[in-house]
Protein backbone atom coordinates (compact mmCIF):
# COMPACT_ATOMS: atom_id res chain seq x y z
CA UNK A 1 0.00 0.00 0.00
CA UNK A 2 2.80 2.64 1.24
CA UNK A 3 4.72 1.54 -2.02
CA UNK A 4 1.52 2.15 -4.31
CA UNK A 5 1.83 5.74 -2.86
CA UNK A 6 5.43 6.67 -3.47
CA UNK A 7 6.85 6.40 0.25
CA UNK A 8 10.32 4.77 0.54
CA UNK A 9 10.58 1.58 3.06
CA UNK A 10 13.15 0.34 5.60
CA UNK A 11 12.40 -3.39 6.74
CA UNK A 12 13.81 -4.57 10.04
CA UNK A 13 13.50 -8.06 11.43
CA UNK A 14 15.59 -10.98 12.04
CA UNK A 15 15.91 -12.68 8.54
CA UNK A 16 14.55 -15.59 9.37
CA UNK A 17 11.08 -16.21 7.95
CA UNK A 18 10.48 -15.40 4.14
CA UNK A 19 13.87 -13.47 4.05
CA UNK A 20 13.19 -13.11 0.37
CA UNK A 21 9.65 -10.56 0.38
CA UNK A 22 10.22 -7.10 -0.77
CA UNK A 23 13.89 -7.46 -2.74
CA UNK A 24 13.60 -4.15 -3.86
CA UNK A 25 13.62 -2.49 0.01
CA UNK A 26 16.76 -2.11 2.10
CA UNK A 27 16.61 -4.70 4.83
CA UNK A 28 18.14 -4.28 8.27
CA UNK A 29 18.95 -7.25 9.94
CA UNK A 30 18.90 -7.23 13.99
CA UNK A 31 17.19 -8.96 16.89
CA UNK A 32 14.41 -6.39 18.99
CA UNK A 33 13.45 -9.60 21.76
CA UNK A 34 14.97 -9.69 25.13
CA UNK A 35 16.86 -12.57 26.24
CA UNK A 36 14.07 -14.43 28.44
CA UNK A 37 14.84 -15.11 31.85
CA UNK A 38 15.76 -19.14 32.61
CA UNK A 39 16.50 -19.69 29.28
CA UNK A 40 20.23 -20.02 28.39
CA UNK A 41 21.19 -19.90 24.87
CA UNK A 42 18.71 -17.01 23.87
CA UNK A 43 20.37 -14.41 21.45
CA UNK A 44 21.49 -10.88 22.53
CA UNK A 45 19.12 -8.20 21.72
CA UNK A 46 20.64 -6.04 18.99
CA UNK A 47 19.24 -2.68 17.30
CA UNK A 48 22.46 -1.43 16.26
CA UNK A 49 21.31 -1.15 12.82
CA UNK A 50 18.97 1.41 13.71
CA UNK A 51 21.38 3.69 15.04
CA UNK A 52 21.88 6.57 13.50
CA UNK A 53 19.02 6.69 11.02
CA UNK A 54 16.62 9.03 10.86
CA UNK A 55 12.71 7.84 9.07
CA UNK A 56 9.61 9.84 9.15
CA UNK A 57 7.67 7.41 11.13
CA UNK A 58 7.60 3.54 11.89
CA UNK A 59 4.93 1.15 11.55
CA UNK A 60 5.42 -1.83 14.40
CA UNK A 61 3.87 -4.30 13.79
CA UNK A 62 5.56 -6.95 16.26
CA UNK A 63 5.48 -5.65 19.41
CA UNK A 64 3.88 -7.66 22.55
CA UNK A 65 6.12 -7.50 25.38
CA UNK A 66 6.38 -4.16 27.67
CA UNK A 67 10.02 -3.94 27.45
CA UNK A 68 11.13 -4.35 24.03
CA UNK A 69 9.04 -1.91 22.93
CA UNK A 70 10.37 0.73 25.68
CA UNK A 71 13.92 -0.46 24.22
CA UNK A 72 13.06 0.08 20.56
CA UNK A 73 10.69 3.73 20.91
CA UNK A 74 14.06 5.08 23.60
CA UNK A 75 16.25 4.12 20.61
CA UNK A 76 13.92 6.07 17.85
CA UNK A 77 13.28 8.99 19.96
CA UNK A 78 14.79 11.62 18.53
CA UNK A 79 14.97 9.56 14.89
CA UNK A 80 11.34 9.14 13.83
CA UNK A 81 8.15 11.63 13.86
CA UNK A 82 5.50 9.12 14.58
CA UNK A 83 5.38 5.93 16.01
CA UNK A 84 2.30 3.55 14.57
CA UNK A 85 1.65 0.39 16.79
CA UNK A 86 -0.47 -2.57 15.80
CA UNK A 87 -2.24 -3.36 19.35
CA UNK A 88 -5.55 -5.11 19.76
CA UNK A 89 -8.78 -5.32 20.77
CA UNK A 90 -7.83 -7.88 23.37
CA UNK A 91 -6.51 -4.55 25.38
CA UNK A 92 -10.50 -4.15 26.60
CA UNK A 93 -11.13 -7.22 29.16
CA UNK A 94 -14.78 -6.02 28.85
CA UNK A 95 -15.44 -7.11 25.04
CA UNK A 96 -17.19 -9.92 25.24
CA UNK A 97 -18.50 -9.38 28.96
CA UNK A 98 -20.50 -5.85 28.18
CA UNK A 99 -23.52 -5.55 26.58
CA UNK A 100 -22.43 -2.22 25.83
CA UNK A 101 -20.13 -0.92 22.75
CA UNK A 102 -16.66 -0.92 23.13
CA UNK A 103 -14.81 2.57 21.90
CA UNK A 104 -11.36 4.14 22.62
CA UNK A 105 -12.39 5.51 25.74
CA UNK A 106 -13.00 1.97 27.54
CA UNK A 107 -11.04 1.02 30.51
CA UNK A 108 -7.84 -0.84 29.58
CA UNK A 109 -6.60 -4.70 30.74
CA UNK A 110 -4.25 -4.69 33.57
CA UNK A 111 -2.11 -7.47 34.76
CA UNK A 112 0.38 -7.63 37.87
CA UNK A 113 3.87 -7.18 36.16
CA UNK A 114 3.51 -4.89 33.21
CA UNK A 115 7.24 -6.16 32.26
CA UNK A 116 6.55 -9.95 32.40
CA UNK A 117 7.57 -12.49 29.33
CA UNK A 118 4.87 -14.72 30.66
CA UNK A 119 1.61 -14.72 28.02
CA UNK A 120 0.55 -17.22 30.44
CA UNK A 121 -1.10 -20.62 29.56
CA UNK A 122 -4.41 -19.44 27.90
CA UNK A 123 -2.73 -16.01 26.84
CA UNK A 124 -4.87 -14.10 29.63
CA UNK A 125 -2.03 -11.35 29.84
CA UNK A 126 -2.02 -10.83 26.28
CA UNK A 127 -4.25 -7.84 26.31
CA UNK A 128 -2.61 -6.56 29.24
CA UNK A 129 0.74 -6.43 27.85
CA UNK A 130 -0.28 -4.94 24.95
CA UNK A 131 -2.13 -2.32 26.90
CA UNK A 132 1.43 -1.76 28.30
CA UNK A 133 3.44 -2.06 25.12
CA UNK A 134 0.64 0.91 23.85
CA UNK A 135 1.73 2.81 27.19
CA UNK A 136 5.26 2.92 26.49
CA UNK A 137 4.92 4.29 22.72
CA UNK A 138 2.93 6.70 24.08
CA UNK A 139 5.06 7.71 26.51
CA UNK A 140 8.08 7.97 23.94
CA UNK A 141 6.15 9.53 21.52
CA UNK A 142 3.41 12.25 23.01
CA UNK A 143 3.22 14.18 20.26
CA UNK A 144 3.39 11.22 17.36
CA UNK A 145 1.60 8.08 18.55
CA UNK A 146 -0.69 6.30 16.58
CA UNK A 147 -2.24 3.29 18.33
CA UNK A 148 -3.75 0.89 16.47
CA UNK A 149 -6.44 -2.06 18.22
CA UNK A 150 -7.23 -4.50 15.79
CA UNK A 151 -9.49 -7.47 16.18
CA UNK A 152 -9.07 -10.70 13.91
CA UNK A 153 -7.04 -9.88 10.81
CA UNK A 154 -7.75 -11.64 8.17
CA UNK A 155 -7.07 -12.56 4.25
CA UNK A 156 -5.06 -14.32 1.87
CA UNK A 157 -1.55 -15.87 3.67
CA UNK A 158 -3.31 -15.47 7.36
CA UNK A 159 -0.78 -17.86 9.34
CA UNK A 160 -3.46 -18.63 11.96
CA UNK A 161 -5.99 -20.29 9.66
CA UNK A 162 -8.85 -19.82 11.81
CA UNK A 163 -11.04 -17.36 8.66
CA UNK A 164 -9.76 -19.19 6.06
CA UNK A 165 -11.44 -22.14 7.60
CA UNK A 166 -15.05 -20.81 6.10
CA UNK A 167 -13.54 -20.04 2.62
CA UNK A 168 -12.03 -23.91 2.50
CA UNK A 169 -14.78 -25.23 3.97
CA UNK A 170 -17.48 -23.63 1.57
CA UNK A 171 -15.46 -24.44 -1.32
CA UNK A 172 -16.65 -27.74 -0.23
CA UNK A 173 -19.85 -27.31 -0.41
CA UNK A 174 -22.78 -29.85 1.11
CA UNK A 175 -24.07 -29.55 4.31
CA UNK A 176 -22.61 -27.20 5.88
CA UNK A 177 -22.80 -26.66 10.14
CA UNK A 178 -23.70 -22.65 10.89
CA UNK A 179 -22.84 -21.85 14.66
CA UNK A 180 -25.01 -19.85 16.81
CA UNK A 181 -27.57 -17.49 15.74
CA UNK A 182 -27.61 -15.88 11.79
CA UNK A 183 -28.51 -12.40 13.41
CA UNK A 184 -25.32 -13.13 15.31
CA UNK A 185 -22.50 -9.87 14.42
CA UNK A 186 -19.28 -10.32 12.81
CA UNK A 187 -16.09 -8.34 12.63
CA UNK A 188 -12.75 -8.44 11.45
CA UNK A 189 -10.73 -6.36 9.44
CA UNK A 190 -9.00 -7.42 6.02
CA UNK A 191 -5.01 -7.19 6.27
CA UNK A 192 -5.37 -5.33 3.30
CA UNK A 193 -7.67 -3.00 4.46
CA UNK A 194 -5.63 -2.69 7.91
CA UNK A 195 -2.39 -1.47 5.63
CA UNK A 196 -4.35 0.62 3.75
CA UNK A 197 -5.59 2.61 6.61
CA UNK A 198 -1.86 2.64 8.51
CA UNK A 199 -1.04 4.12 4.97
CA UNK A 200 -3.56 6.99 4.96
CA UNK A 201 -2.92 8.08 9.20
CA UNK A 202 0.99 8.63 8.08
CA UNK A 203 0.24 10.54 4.70
CA UNK A 204 -2.36 12.39 6.83
CA UNK A 205 -0.24 13.41 9.76
CA UNK A 206 -3.16 11.52 11.74
CA UNK A 207 -2.32 10.45 15.77
CA UNK A 208 -4.48 9.22 18.03
CA UNK A 209 -6.23 5.78 18.70
CA UNK A 210 -8.24 3.83 16.84
CA UNK A 211 -10.16 0.48 17.07
CA UNK A 212 -9.32 -1.08 13.32
CA UNK A 213 -11.87 -3.39 12.95
CA UNK A 214 -14.94 -3.52 10.00
CA UNK A 215 -17.17 -2.99 8.97
CA UNK A 216 -18.95 0.44 7.92
CA UNK A 217 -22.16 -1.07 9.12
CA UNK A 218 -23.42 -4.44 10.55
CA UNK A 219 -22.83 -7.90 9.35
CA UNK A 220 -24.48 -11.01 10.77
CA UNK A 221 -23.29 -14.48 10.57
CA UNK A 222 -25.94 -15.17 8.32
CA UNK A 223 -24.91 -12.53 5.77
CA UNK A 224 -21.29 -13.61 5.81
CA UNK A 225 -22.11 -17.10 5.21
CA UNK A 226 -24.68 -16.42 2.09
CA UNK A 227 -22.15 -13.91 0.89
CA UNK A 228 -19.95 -16.95 0.46
CA UNK A 229 -22.32 -19.51 -0.54
CA UNK A 230 -23.32 -16.85 -3.19
CA UNK A 231 -19.25 -15.78 -4.01
CA UNK A 232 -18.06 -19.88 -3.81
CA UNK A 233 -20.38 -22.17 -3.76
CA UNK A 234 -24.07 -22.38 -4.65
CA UNK A 235 -24.38 -26.10 -3.20
CA UNK A 236 -24.07 -25.25 0.35
CA UNK A 237 -27.01 -25.39 2.69
CA UNK A 238 -26.81 -24.50 6.17
CA UNK A 239 -27.82 -26.09 9.26
CA UNK A 240 -27.77 -23.59 12.22
CA UNK A 241 -26.32 -25.10 15.49
CA UNK A 242 -26.69 -23.27 18.93
CA UNK A 243 -24.20 -21.58 20.85
CA UNK A 244 -25.19 -24.10 24.00
CA UNK A 245 -24.78 -27.02 21.73
CA UNK A 246 -21.35 -26.23 20.73
CA UNK A 247 -20.01 -25.48 23.59
CA UNK A 248 -21.16 -28.63 25.52
CA UNK A 249 -19.48 -30.86 22.71
CA UNK A 250 -16.20 -28.68 23.65
CA UNK A 251 -16.18 -27.02 20.51
CA UNK A 252 -13.74 -23.78 20.55
CA UNK A 253 -14.84 -20.50 19.50
CA UNK A 254 -12.57 -19.54 16.33
CA UNK A 255 -9.93 -22.14 16.74
CA UNK A 256 -12.07 -25.29 15.61
CA UNK A 257 -14.94 -23.11 14.24
CA UNK A 258 -14.92 -19.28 13.01
CA UNK A 259 -17.74 -18.14 15.35
CA UNK A 260 -18.07 -16.12 18.65
CA UNK A 261 -20.83 -17.71 21.07
CA UNK A 262 -23.60 -14.46 21.29
CA UNK A 263 -23.17 -14.00 25.14
CA UNK A 264 -18.76 -13.67 24.36
CA UNK A 265 -19.81 -11.63 21.40
CA UNK A 266 -18.72 -7.67 22.04
CA UNK A 267 -19.18 -4.76 19.41
CA UNK A 268 -16.31 -2.38 18.96
CA UNK A 269 -16.77 0.57 17.77
CA UNK A 270 -15.06 1.67 15.01
CA UNK A 271 -16.34 5.34 14.28
CA UNK A 272 -13.23 7.32 14.95
CA UNK A 273 -11.58 5.20 12.43
CA UNK A 274 -14.04 5.43 9.73
CA UNK A 275 -14.13 9.10 10.56
CA UNK A 276 -9.96 8.93 10.04
CA UNK A 277 -10.25 7.18 6.27
CA UNK A 278 -10.68 3.66 7.26
CA UNK A 279 -12.71 1.59 4.37
CA UNK A 280 -13.42 -1.76 3.95
CA UNK A 281 -13.76 -4.15 0.80
CA UNK A 282 -16.84 -5.99 0.23
CA UNK A 283 -16.78 -9.48 2.43
CA UNK A 284 -17.11 -11.10 -0.82
CA UNK A 285 -14.07 -9.60 -2.15
CA UNK A 286 -12.17 -11.34 1.42
CA UNK A 287 -13.42 -14.37 1.20
CA UNK A 288 -13.00 -14.69 -2.76
CA UNK A 289 -9.10 -13.82 -2.06
CA UNK A 290 -8.57 -15.52 0.80
CA UNK A 291 -10.04 -19.08 -1.22
CA UNK A 292 -7.77 -18.51 -3.58
CA UNK A 293 -4.92 -18.45 -1.34
CA UNK A 294 -6.21 -21.57 -0.28
CA UNK A 295 -6.40 -23.39 -3.12
CA UNK A 296 -2.95 -22.78 -3.92
CA UNK A 297 -1.80 -24.67 -0.79
CA UNK A 298 -0.12 -28.10 -1.11
CA UNK A 299 -3.00 -30.67 -0.59
CA UNK A 300 -1.35 -32.04 2.33
CA UNK A 301 -0.99 -29.07 4.40
CA UNK A 302 -1.76 -29.18 8.09
CA UNK A 303 -4.27 -26.36 8.40
CA UNK A 304 -3.79 -24.53 12.32
CA UNK A 305 -7.45 -24.37 12.69
CA UNK A 306 -10.69 -25.06 11.69
CA UNK A 307 -12.49 -28.68 12.14
CA UNK A 308 -11.94 -31.75 10.27
CA UNK A 309 -15.23 -32.72 7.71
CA UNK A 310 -15.48 -36.16 10.61
CA UNK A 311 -15.93 -33.90 13.46
CA UNK A 312 -18.95 -31.43 11.25
CA UNK A 313 -20.44 -34.41 10.62
CA UNK A 314 -20.48 -36.29 13.99
CA UNK A 315 -21.78 -32.80 15.22
CA UNK A 316 -24.72 -32.32 13.13
CA UNK A 317 -25.93 -36.45 13.55
CA UNK A 318 -25.85 -35.38 17.39
CA UNK A 319 -27.44 -32.28 16.73
CA UNK A 320 -30.51 -34.05 14.67
CA UNK A 321 -30.91 -36.16 17.17
CA UNK A 322 -30.53 -34.69 20.45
Amino acid sequence: AGLARGHQFTLFNRGRTNPGLFPELEHLRGQRRRPRPGRDGDPAQDLTALEGRKWDAVVDTSGYFTGEVEDVAALLQGQVERYVFISSLSVYPQLGQDAEPIDEQSPLATCDDPHTHDMGANYERYGALKRYCEDAVRSAFPQGAVLLRPGYIVGPEDPTDRFTYWPRRLLAGGEVLAPGKPDNELQFVDVRDLGEFVVQLLDAGTVGTFNAVGFDGRISMAEFLHTGKGTLNHTCSFTWVDDEFLLEHAVAPWQDLGWTPAKQNGHASNARAIAAGARFRPIAETLRDTASWAREQPSDRSWRAGMTAERERELLVKWRDR
